[in-house]
């Protein structure tokens, strides 16, 4: 008489959540901040225009086209165009930034805008816009019409005093583009009067709270300038999504002294702050020839995109 024999029973699979001892999966973990060198030579405020047309003479040698937007345009020191960021980018070899969007609330700086658009050669056509106005508004009007191609890479300098720039400025430029690169930001965070600016501050605060762009402004009075710069790189991470974002110190003297402000760079792509890097050391000294640039890679080109 033959055995009865019970058939093999499977064992039921084990669920992510005993494997893991989780209920849910965790959330993929950001990107490593890329690593750079330390900085040795500082850049003061007067190369800080240079600094910023030396980094975009990097893009646009990488990208081969681009937007440029400038929240706050017009010179700041009249008297001193080597000082004059728009001016330096817009007359930078080569040309091949396609689109320039310039915003300047003075009638001087509307003015002085309107010269240097009057100047420019015929060849390449670029297409150069300028807004009178807060540029809070007129950025997201600007946006909200599509008028920047989501396709082309882009940058956007928010060259402010103190409280100008709105927090919801930076949110929609942030999240504009739904894919690719997001819009490369150059921030700069006041520093050196930044205590006595928020000191001066008494009925009126409607200003330093859209700043901000939380209610707890309050507790920036207890911070120092350490602090408020690791906050707002720390912010422009986990609120903005930007994956690499660094802080360069731009000092009131020549040899260093005071830092006046620090210079947010917040960018999706892991080649920029190396470029940052490069273009912090050599602002105050002579363009390289492009043959010199080892930077400039087949894969460079193909993975910088929009």
């Amino acid at each position: 008489m033959k055995r009865r024999t019970k058939p093999p029973t499977s064992k039921p699979s084990k669920s992510p959540q005993l494997e893991t001892g989780l209920l849910f999966e965790l959330p993929e973990a950001p990107p490593p901040e890329p690593e750079i060198a330390p900085i040795h030579d500082p850049v003061w405020t007067e190369n800080k225009a240079k600094l910023i047309e030396r980094y975009l003479y990097y893009f646009v040698l990488i990208t081969k086209h681009g937007t440029y937007i400038d929240g706050f345009a017009g010179p700041q020191e009249p008297d001193k165009p080597k000082m004059w960021a728009a001016k330096l980018v817009m007359e930078s070899e080569p040309r091949w930034f396609r689109n320039f969007f310039l915003f300047e609330k003075s009638v001087q700086g509307i003015q002085a805008l309107k010269a240097l658009k009057a100047i420019q050669p015929n060849k390449p056509i670029r297409r150069v816009e300028i807004f009178r106005g807060d540029c809070n508004v007129k950025i997201a009007q600007l946006l909200d019409a599509g008028s920047v191609k989501k396709t082309e890479a882009s940058f956007c300098l928010l060259d402010q005093r103190t409280f100008e720039c709105e927090w919801t400025t930076l949110v929609r430029l942030a999240k504009y583009k739904s894919s690719g690169n997001k819009i490369e930001l150059f921030y700069f965070l006041p520093n050196h009067w930044f205590g006595r600016a928020l000191a001066g501050l008494k009925k009126n605060t409607s200003a330093v709270k859209n700043w901000w762009g939380k209610d707890d402004w309050e507790t920036l009075r207890q911070m120092n300038g350490e602090q408020r710069k690791d906050i707002f790189a720390k912010r422009f991470k986990e609120e903005l999504g930007y994956k690499s974002v660094k802080p360069w110190p731009i000092y009131g003297k020549k040899n260093g002294g005071a830092i006046m402000y620090y210079m947010i760079h917040a960018t999706d792509h892991p080649l920029a702050p190396s470029l940052m890097l490069r273009a912090y050391r050599k602002a105050g000294l002579p363009k390289e020839p492009v043959e010199q640039l080892t930077f400039l890679s087949d894969d460079a080109l193909a993975s910088f995109g929009t």
